[in-house]
């Protein structure tokens, strides 16, 4: 049986991106454009209207911005997955959005075939962590020097066990399920299993989340 369509949520303020937002993935079959809303103040009122999958969220809004709204979202106790999408690709956005739980960050410049690539990515519960991200996202970490955040993530990632370490360094990077599974001779369901342990122990909500524990805690040096 063929699964059902992804169901996703539009968030702009624009809205002129949103129409040819919802035009563009209206084409693919296998994705449901359920709603769009035009502020972060609405996203809630329209998450539980509509029960999207994947939400795509503008950061720059009127009333309230993309990143507080991914966090209100990201509290909630089945959360859908969230692709920032915006013009702006400062370090300081990024990391904000990784933090607030987004587990992509897109630029309205990327090719349509991308952007449908990340939707099903992230509703298939990978990261869409492109290497312009990660290299972003690492160049932040070390930038930044000794920060209380290191002490703390370090504190948190003493839980784990040794492979649960090996795992963890690995999301850190940026691989998938099956590249993890590939270097550390695991099956995809093991290593399913271990990122879900490791969510629970670090008390995290996504695997984008776990990556930036890693380079908060140099994991790697």
């Amino acid at each position: 049986m063929d699964s059902p369509p992804i169901r996703v949520l539009i968030v702009d303020d624009d809205a002129l991106v949103r129409a040819g937002l919802s035009m563009m993935l209206s084409n693919d079959a296998g994705l449901d454009v359920v709603g769009d809303v035009a502020d972060g103040a609405e996203v809630v009122a329209a998450v539980n209207q509509h029960r999207p999958d994947v939400v795509l969220m503008d950061i720059r809004m009127p009333r309230l911005d993309g990143l507080a709204a991914t966090e209100l979202l990201r509290a909630r106790r089945d959360p859908p997955e969230i692709i920032i999408l915006t013009t702006f690709d400062t370090d300081d956005h990024i990391m904000r959005a990784m933090r607030a739980g987004a587990s992509g960050f897109l630029l309205k410049h990327t090719p349509p075939p991308e952007i449908v690539r990340a939707i099903r990515q992230v509703a298939a519960g990978e990261p869409m962590m492109s290497p312009a991200v990660l290299r972003k996202m690492m160049s932040y970490v070390a930038d930044s020097g000794a920060d209380p955040r290191q002490a703390r993530a370090r504190e948190l990632l003493a839980r784990l066990s040794d492979g649960e370490r090996a795992v963890a360094a690995l999301v850190g990077r940026g691989r998938t399920n099956s590249e993890i599974g590939a270097e550390l001779s695991l099956s995809v369901a093991t290593v399913k299993a271990y990122v879900s342990r490791l969510l629970t122990k670090l008390e995290l909500n996504n695997r984008v989340q776990i990556a930036l524990l890693v380079h908060d805690a140099a994991l790697d040096d």
